[in-house]
């Protein structure tokens, strides 16, 4: 029997709160198990960009909902073991304080969690433009670990729509988590 992986999926408050969704619509249709961490920011957004039933939509199919103050979740210890935490959007104050250890919220902590355990920790940082204490921040979280995937769209496959834009960008962030699931993101097949 084939236990099935185990995500957790955190939303913070910048612009990109379709990727999110659309990740854990993926991961769910994929029998994964997802634990969902949304900052208070990230309600807000989520309400402007996709709609006010957003976020109701969401943890109805997150396997479980943790409020972003309830650092004593199960997401919040190393001894709960997950495949990986993709936090998408992840905002330059997320990723401030994800760079900093500095764990004041659930999705921080888990996301150090993450971190001191050696898991995958996938931030899709979302700022234009960067100034260099924003690249300093990148800078220092890759070196703790984690994997920094901006979502910058993949302009050689030509998408026609935003939402191709965000499958593609999704699917490419949980694949960084190598799963044990079929590849998601299609493959380049090189220039004809």
């Amino acid at each position: 029997m084939t236990i099935p992986a185990r995500v957790v999926v955190g939303i913070s408050g910048a612009s990109g709160a379709l990727l999110g969704i659309r990740i854990a619509e993926i991961l769910a249709a994929a029998q994964c198990e997802t634990h969902l961490v949304v900052s208070r920011s990230g309600e807000r957004t989520m309400a402007h960009e996709a709609g006010t039933d957003a976020l109701q939509r969401l943890r109805s199919i997150a396997t479980c909902w943790h409020p972003i103050d309830n650092v004593g979740a199960t997401i919040a210890s190393g001894s709960f073991r997950t495949a990986g935490m993709i936090v998408a959007p992840c905002s330059m104050r997320s990723l401030s304080a994800i760079a900093s250890s500095a764990a004041d919220n659930l999705l921080v902590r888990a996301a150090d969690v993450h971190l001191k355990e050696r898991r995958p920790l996938v931030l899709l940082a979302r700022e234009t433009p960067l100034h260099l204490g924003h690249i300093r921040l990148m800078a220092a979280a890759t070196e703790i670990g984690a994997i920094i995937a901006p979502p910058v769209p993949a302009y050689y496959r030509r998408p026609q729509s935003v939402a191709e834009i965000v499958e593609h960008t999704a699917r490419r962030a949980i694949d960084l988590l190598k799963l044990d699931i079929p590849a998601l993101a299609e493959p380049w097949d090189g220039l004809a």
